[in-house]
């Protein structure tokens, strides 16, 4: 005779047709959801002998059902964020928590060190930490783990890191990129980005990597240069730009910058210089960030899926307060070719 499995959660969602986190406000007795719902959910969970587990119930409950969200302040001067692209992936961590009853809470710059950055979960603040970027805080991050704190990382996903990271393929997003560039028969490239970041270093090995393939197949003469910025935001892109134009070294006739943002800037310093895009210049961005498609012209660009990055932080995390170690996870990347190129 077959043992009747005991419904989960999940399988009370699925018969009342709601989600997850309404059956589980309902059962809470939970003010969001209204009176007819927890009756519904209620109705369906005593049909099929639905039993709470008080046990995890308890450890719940314990919790401060609060993420800290870290973003990379660092990489920014005087704590200004430019780039849309992190608050893109912000919306993706916020809307996966929303779905799981979750509050966020955005921490300051001040939260900066490993001491205050633990005191987040230890004093009940929050119950882990979604880092948003690694910027030069990797040593800090390793020293983190080794104290039991429950987080996860957007950022380069490499082995040998002791933390849950998630993050794109940047390495095949710098060798697509040069593959496409290629192909439109340039030959005098151009890296944009600062290297000492993880993941913005792996978009130029990526990158590097496609040219010198290519040098050996046909034995081109590509001449390969790069400009480095410690700043990411659109003016310090297009000063470089624009003093790289009055250089007297050959202009590129291809660019792969680390960001849209940083294309976009590159491409405005370039017309102002008489130049046209993708007449004289081929450029290709990074993010594809939602401006992208309407820049102009339109930005060729490396596409990240951030609702699926935000999902997975969120997910991961949830294993980690669980006391599980969850494993790294490395999203596909994609060239989206538009005008640019």
């Amino acid at each position: 005779m077959a043992i009747k499995r005991a419904k989960t959660m999940e399988d009370i969602a699925r018969l009342a047709n709601v989600s997850k986190p309404t059956v589980s406000r309902a059962l809470r007795n939970s003010p969001l959801v209204t009176e007819e719902t927890r009756r519904h959910v209620l109705d369906v969970a005593t049909k099929h002998g639905y039993v709470i587990n008080r046990n995890a119930q308890k450890l719940r409950e314990s919790r401060a059902n609060t993420i800290a969200v870290v973003l990379d302040f660092s990489s920014h001067r005087e704590n200004r964020i430019s780039d849309p692209f992190i608050f893109n992936l912000l919306a993706g961590v916020s809307e996966a928590l929303g779905q799981r009853d979750q509050d966020l809470l955005l921490c300051s710059p001040a939260h900066s060190s490993v001491e205050s950055l633990g005191s987040i979960t230890t004093s009940r603040g929050a119950d882990g930490i979604i880092f948003l970027g690694e910027g030069g805080r990797r040593d800090d991050l390793i020293a983190l783990a080794e104290r039991a704190v429950p987080f996860v990382v957007w950022g380069a996903v490499e082995k040998t890191l002791p933390y849950c990271a998630v993050g794109s393929d940047n390495f095949q997003g710098g060798f697509l990129a040069a593959k496409h560039l290629l192909d439109q028969g340039r030959s005098r490239f151009l890296f944009i980005g600062d290297t000492h970041h993880a993941e913005i270093n792996l978009r130029r090995q990526g990158f590097i990597k496609a040219l010198s393939e290519e040098m050996g197949a046909r034995a081109a003469n590509l001449v390969v240069s790069d400009m480095s910025l410690d700043d990411f935001s659109y003016g310090a892109s297009h000063r470089a730009a624009t003093e790289m134009v009055k250089g007297p070294r050959p202009v590129p006739d291809a660019i792969f910058a680390a960001s849209d943002t940083a294309a976009m800037a590159v491409i405005s310093a370039f017309r102002a210089a008489g130049l046209s895009v993708p007449e004289d210049v081929s450029v290709v961005g990074y993010n594809d960030i939602p401006a992208s498609e309407h820049f102009h012209p339109p930005l060729t660009s490396v596409r990240q899926d951030v609702h699926v990055a935000g999902a997975l932080l969120v997910e991961k995390l949830m294993l980690a307060i669980e006391g599980r170690s969850p494993q790294s996870t490395m999203l596909e990347t994609r060239l989206i070719v538009r005008a640019s190129s």
